[in-house]
């Protein structure tokens, strides 16, 4: 494989960023309902009825297309690292607890009959981004009192805590009523709902930071991922890189299942076919699995919006039904391609 050059990176990230921005416009004009692209560009109306057309793209899938964007990229970029950091090319960011963990907290929300708002989110969201995010540091701090940052500490931990709590999850389930119980179960399984355009710009603004901030990190992992002692020796700071990595893309995905609930598959699949086909460098890994995260996560919101309309399927249904066969033919057809240092 030839080495990567900064003008290869600009190139092949400039090809998706374009790919992307195209693959959301269609999804925007793509539904059950029939919009006019030139009845919507016209905007709104100057009486008291607003024109639909406008109303349904602006209001309802321009906002859902960008969230999707936003949750895949998200949970792409932070499968990246956490595959870097445990070393392990099927982990993925619910790997250490945050399916659980916001799980639960969602469910604590619903139960408890909380109705009030922050910054425009529910409690359901509130209660599910705290879980992620202190389920996460709760396995990290298991996972150094264990043996300083081990993999196989953090990975058991993970799986223990994940347990636990999905135990719990489910007693909580077992207790709600109909309506909290399809609220949440939805919640659980993944759903794209349209948010207002202030919550977008925060969570988007923290998602698109994150993962900027990860890029910078990347000659270091590509380092950190040939061994430990020998990025020690040629003086990389081992423990701080892990640790703002680890924060950083738990974060991001914290803010990314705030928004959407569960999405799986894009963290596992999306990052490991990005590296199939372009190689392990984390320089492109990133940004290029960040990009095509927001596409496949756009698609298959899409498919969910119109394969059962005017009903939707949970988006990550549609994810585990798409990315699982995908995954296979990447797989069997790159195998001899796979590289994973050791």
């Amino acid at each position: 494989m030839h080495p990567l050059t900064p003008r290869t990176l600009l190139f092949r990230t400039s090809i998706a960023a374009m790919l992307l921005v195209t693959i959301m416009l269609v999804c925007a004009l793509v539904g059950p309902q029939h919009i006019s692209l030139k009845a919507a560009l016209g905007g709104a109306r100057t009486d008291a009825m607003p024109a639909p057309d406008y109303e349904i793209l602006v209001r309802v899938r321009i906002p859902r297309v960008l969230l999707a964007a936003m949750v895949g990229a998200a949970l792409a970029g932070s499968g990246v690292v956490f595959q870097a950091l445990l070393r392990n090319p099927l982990a993925d960011p619910y790997i250490l607890g945050v399916s659980s963990g916001a799980g639960l907290g969602a469910m604590i929300a619903v139960i408890g009959g909380l109705s009030w708002t922050l910054w425009g989110r529910s409690p359901i969201a509130v209660f599910a981004f705290a879980g992620a995010l202190g389920t996460v540091w709760l396995v990290w701090g298991i996972g150094r009192v264990t043996g300083k940052y081990q993999v196989t500490g953090l990975l058991l931990a993970g799986v223990v805590v994940n347990a636990f709590f999905s135990a719990m999850i489910m007693f909580l389930v077992s207790i709600a009523k109909g309506q909290q119980l399809y609220a949440t179960l939805f919640w659980l399984m993944g759903n794209m709902t349209e948010e207002d355009f202030f919550v977008l710009w925060v969570g988007g603004g923290c998602i698109v930071a994150g993962i900027v901030a990860l890029f910078f990190l990347g000659p270091q992992l590509n380092i950190i991922s040939v061994g430990h002692e020998d990025a020690r020796s040629i003086g990389v700071p081992v423990e701080r890189v892990e640790f703002a990595a680890f924060a950083i893309s738990a974060f991001i995905t914290a803010v990314a299942v705030s928004l959407s609930g569960l999405v799986g598959f894009v963290g596992l699949i999306v990052p490991h076919a990005v590296r199939l086909l372009f190689g392990p460098d984390h320089r492109q890994l990133l940004p290029l699995s960040s990009l095509v995260g927001a596409m496949f996560l756009v698609v298959a919101d899409t498919v969910a919006r119109m394969v059962v309309a005017p009903g939707q399927l949970p988006v990550g249904v549609v994810t585990a039904m798409i990315g699982g066969p995908f995954f296979l033919f990447l797989l069997i057809r790159h195998s001899k391609k796979v590289y994973w240092p050791t």
